[in-house]
Formats: C-alpha cells, sequence, structure tokens
C-alpha cells in the first residue's frame, strides 16, 4: 500500500456494468488506515487487491462487509484465517495494530493509534451505469466513555459524497456532523435495519438471504460441501410443517372451493345454451320484427305501386279511347256514306229487276239446305251399308239393285230371327230342366254323404214328412234297407243283393203302434210320388227252416246297431 491518498487499482476492462457495482471505496482512521483518507477507485469493474501480510487486505474487505452487514454478525478478519476474537469493531475503530506484554503482571495489552477523541468513517459509492444511478453508503463511528463497543450512525444518500467534501470541517461535535449531512440531502439512521432497508430497496434485494450470501463468499477460502452451501446460504428457508399443516387445515375449503368451481362449470355449462338461444331467438326476434315492418309496409307499397301503374294506365287507355273515338268518328262518317251509296245501289237494283234477285237468293239458300240434308243422308246411308258389309252405291241403278238385295236379305233374317227365338225357348226348357236334375243330383249326393245307406232322396224327404206329422223319430220307422246288409264274407254278393232288393230297401217299415196313423196320414197327403210300407206286427215264436248257405238270405245279416235288430229273427 502506497502512502498516497489514491491508491490506484490495476483491474481488467468490462464494459458489461449493468446492475449497482462499487465504484469507489474511502475510509478515514479504518484499522492502521490512519490519520487522513484513503481511496480505493474502482469504476464498477472487478478488482484484484494484493499486498504482503498484514498490509490491510483484509481490513479493507472487512469495511465493505461493515457497509453492508450488521456488526453482530461478522467476523473480522476472517478473510485471513484468524481466530474470531482476533479483531472487533473497537479495534478497527481505535487502530489496534499490536499487543504489548507486561513482564511484572504477564498480561498483554493492545496498542492503538488513536484515542477516543478521533472519529472513524467508511464509505462507499455505488452505481447503476445502466439507469444513471448512484447511491452513497457511508457509516461514522467514534468512541464514547465508559462504552465497550463504539456509537455510530448512518448515512446513505442517492447522489455521490465523499469523505473530504461531506465528513470532514465540524470539529469535534458528532451532532453538527449530522446536522451538515442532513442538509446536504443526505438520511442519516440510528439503526442498521432501516439502514439496511433503505439501500436493499434501493439495490433491489428482496431477501436478506443474499447479504448473507455475500457474507459468506466475501472471505471464502474454500467450500468443503457445495450442496450443504447452496441449501444453507442460497436457497430461502421456509417452514414446510406450517405449509402442510395449513393445507391440511384448508382442504374443506379448498374442497368447497373446487365444488363450487365444478358447479359454476356445469352451470356455465347448462347455461350456455341457454344463452346460445337466447341469442338466437334476439336474432329471430330481430329478424322478424323487420319482417313483420316489410309486410306491414307492403301494402303501402304495393298500393304506391298500383296507383303508378294505375295512372300510367289509364292514361295509355286514355290515348286509346281518343283514338277509337277518331276513329269510330271516321268509322261513322264511313258508315253514313256507305248507308247512303247502299240505298242508291238498292234503288238501282229495284229500277233495274231487283225483285228476281231477292228471289233467286232465297231459292239458293233453300237448295243449299236441302243439299246439306241430304249429305248428311247419303253419309248416315254409307254408314250402315258399311257396317252390312256392303258398298255404297254410287249410282241410281246400284242403289236399287242394293236395296232389292237388302230387302230380300232382311225377309231371310226375320226368318232365321224367328227360328233362333224358338230354339232358344227350347234350349231354355231344356236348361231348366237339366238345372232341376242337377240340383236333384246335387241334393242326392249330399244326402249320400250324410247317411250310411243308398235310400232315395225323395223317400227320405216322405218318412221325415211323415215323422213330422206323427211326432215319431226316424228311427222309429226305418227303411228296409236301412236294417239289412250283405255279411263282411259275402262281399262279392253285394251288387247282386241291391239289384235284387232294391224295391223292398225303399219299402218303410211301420210298427204295430203307429200302423194305423202311417195309413191315415198317406190317405190324407198328396205324397207327390210313391210310398211303400209294411205293417210289422209282434213278433211270434216258431220254427224256421233250414237255410242253404247259398241262399241269399245266408248271405244278409241285421244292422246289430239298429234299435229294429231284433227284427232280423222275422
Amino acid at each position: 500500500m502506497t502512502d498516497t491518498q489514491q491508491a490506484p487499482l490495476d483491474f481488467a476492462v468490462d464494459d458489461r456494468l449493468a446492475g449497482f457495482r462499487l465504484h469507489r471505496l474511502e475510509v478515514l482512521n479504518w484499522g492502521t488506515f490512519d490519520k487522513r483518507i484513503w481511496r480505493f477507485d474502482l469504476n464498477g469493474r472487478n478488482a484484484l487487491l494484493t499486498g504482503n501480510i498484514g498490509s490491510g487486505k483484509s481490513t479493507l474487505v472487512d469495511a465493505i462487509t461493515t457497509l453492508l452487514v450488521p456488526a453482530q454478525r461478522i467476523v473480522y478478519n476472517k478473510a485471513a484465517g484468524a481466530d474470531t476474537r482476533e479483531r472487533s469493531l473497537r479495534s478497527y475503530v481505535t487502530g489496534h495494530y499490536k499487543s504489548e506484554r507486561n513482564d511484572a503482571t504477564g498480561s498483554t495489552k493492545s496498542v492503538s493509534l488513536r484515542d477516543t477523541q478521533s472519529y472513524t468513517v467508511i464509505l462507499g459509492v455505488f452505481k447503476n451505469e445502466g439507469y444513471l444511478q448512484t447511491v452513497t453508503l457511508a457509516q461514522v463511528f467514534w468512541i464514547k466513555k465508559q462504552q465497550v463497543q463504539p456509537a455510530r450512525f448512518f448515512v446513505c444518500a442517492e447522489k455521490e459524497l465523499s469523505i473530504q467534501e461531506h465528513f470532514t470541517g465540524f470539529g469535534t461535535d458528532i451532532l453538527q456532523l449530522r446536522k451538515n449531512l442532513r442538509a446536504q440531502g443526505a438520511e442519516v439512521e440510528d439503526s442498521f435495519n432501516r439502514y439496511a432497508a433503505w439501500f436493499r430497496r434501493r439495490f433491489g434485494i428482496e431477501n436478506e438471504q443474499a447479504l448473507d450470501l455475500f457474507l459468506q463468499t466475501v472471505s471464502m477460502k474454500s467450500v468443503d460441501n457445495i450442496t450443504d452451501f447452496v441449501r444453507e446460504n442460497m436457497l430461502a428457508r421456509f417452514d414446510a410443517s406450517e405449509r402442510i399443516h395449513a393445507l391440511i387445515s384448508h382442504f374443506e375449503d379448498l374442497d368447497d372451493s373446487h365444488q363450487a368451481v365444478l358447479k359454476a362449470q356445469k352451470q356455465i355449462s347448462l347455461l350456455t345454451p341457454l344463452t346460445e338461444d337466447l341469442t338466437a331467438h334476439a336474432e329471430s326476434k330481430t329478424r322478424h320484427d323487420t319482417l313483420k315492418a316489410c309486410r306491414q309496409a307492403l301494402p303501402g307499397y304495393f298500393a304506391s305501386q298500383k296507383a303508378t301503374l294505375l295512372e300510367q294506365k289509364i292514361a295509355k287507355e286514355q290515348d286509346i279511347a281518343a283514338t277509337n273515338q277518331q276513329q269510330l268518328t271516321e268509322q261513322e262518317d264511313a258508315r253514313t256514306t256507305c248507308k247512303v251509296q247502299l240505298d242508291e245501289i238498292k234503288q238501282a237494283i229495284y229500277a233495274n229487276g231487283g225483285d228476281r234477285l231477292e228471289q233467286l237468293a232465297v231459292a239458293i239458300q233453300q237448295a243449299e239446305k236441302t243439299c246439306e240434308d241430304r249429305r248428311k243422308n247419303a253419309a248416315h246411308y254409307a254408314t250402315l251399308v258399311e257396317k252390312l258389309n256392303e258398298k255404297p252405291a254410287s249410282s241410281a241403278e246400284r242403289f236399287l239393285d242394293l236395296t232389292q238385295h237388302l230387302t230380300k236379305q232382311k225377309s231371310q233374317w226375320k226368318k232365321q230371327d224367328t227360328w233362333l227365338a224358338k230354339d232358344l225357348t227350347e234350349q231354355s226348357i231344356l236348361f231348366h230342366e237339366e238345372k232341376n236334375q242337377h240340383a236333384e243330383i246335387v241334393t242326392e249326393l249330399d244326402s249320400l254323404r250324410q247317411r250310411q245307406s243308398n235310400i232315395d232322396e225323395r223317400q227320405i224327404r216322405m218318412r221325415a214328412m211323415l215323422c213330422e206329422a206323427l211326432d215319431v223319430s226316424a228311427d222309429d220307422l226305418p227303411f228296409a234297407g236301412e236294417l239289412i246288409r250283405v255279411r263282411d264274407d259275402a262281399r262279392e254278393w253285394e251288387g247282386a243283393a241291391e239289384r235284387l232288393l232294391h224295391g223292398f230297401a225303399l219299402s218303410l217299415l211301420v210298427p204295430d203302434h203307429l200302423y194305423a196313423q202311417v195309413v191315415d196320414w198317406v190317405d190324407r197327403t198328396h205324397l207327390k210320388g210313391r210310398l211303400v210300407y209294411y205293417h210289422i206286427q209282434q213278433h211270434r215264436s216258431g220254427s224256421h227252416a233250414a237255410r242253404h248257405p247259398n241262399t241269399l238270405a245266408h248271405k244278409l245279416e241285421v244292422h246289430p246297431d239298429s234299435p229294429h235288430a231284433a227284427l232280423g229273427g222275422e
């Protein structure tokens, strides 16, 4: 270190000077820097401070540290690796430079460069070249009687100060120095906290941890564990347990808020279509009102258009009417002229035999009418002739021949028509007879399908009439054919037996108690047919002659299911 007031330092050139940087450091009566002002111009650049052991390197570092960090947290002379008790704020203010040993007592005593009548000033000027800002920080120390630690106050100003200009010439009264500084626009604080808050706000230091990091690194010689160093000095500390408890305690609030958000989102999702519908409805209503107004305006618009067209048409019609009126006048004049000429011509015609001409005109008209009638008759005649497959006559001779031919043919057609009518009558009668026979056959077939015997339907109807009149069942008046049948072992005789016994099979068997009633009914009723019936008397026991196996009686048997099966023995 030289004895000059200004200690020039050689440092590397760096144009990037953004942010607040230390431009100048001044000390007065700080440590071994005694009696005068020591100034170090850095101009915001990095600097390398070199010197022998004990030359004052750590003293300057501790001065910068004292400007920015509370004294109670500073370990002075740490950069030199000294004991924590080797230096203190008082030793720097009084200028201790060595210790003397008392041989008599064996104790040691520090030797100081200054007494209690002096004062100490450390001052730093910081500039931000990017924003043209300047901040000056300074601290003033002095020793009060009966106090271990020196008294001090803090100075901060947003302009450039210097010890020579602003911290001298006040005598020995510290209060006067404070007044002078305030008068020059500086702020004087008695508390480091207020002082630190002031420069931190200007420097943009939001967290005290940055100053702690500065304190740790300004005199650091080595780092044992970089992770621990970063965790302890570069990361903000916070109590995670409190945050966790706060989160747990407020979980219900968060859940309620979340549910409220979900509810609001749901309401929004539900209301969005309604809003869209309302917007669409408003647009539709606006369009409807516009169209309604247009529709209401249509009658007036069409009326005005119609009035314009009618006016144009009226004007046109008036022009046409005027033209027609003029033409009518001209036609009337021409008509009058023609009428006069017609009268003159009629008079001339009458004068020259005009009556004969009128008679000829009437005759011509009658002849034309006669011609038209004959033409129609000729067309009708041609149509009729063509229907008869003949050609119309083209001459009078052909007309006479055709007339005679058609007259003869007409006579033949009349005869043929008479014969056809007669034949039609005969065929109709024959058709009705055949139709009746067909109906009888169909009825007979239906009757045969409904009964087991081959009794004629006519006989069945007569018995039905008889049973209805006597109020008896058909089983009480059976036909012989309903009682007998050919045995199963003689089926080959069935045809011969039916032919032989056909008449007997159609005979009605009348019991003794009904015989008188049957005879009476037959006598009183016109049967329109032949009815044969036999009186069946009460059974008489007797012997029967032996029957030959080939006799017809041996081939027959009485239906076992018939209620008259007992008659089979007779």
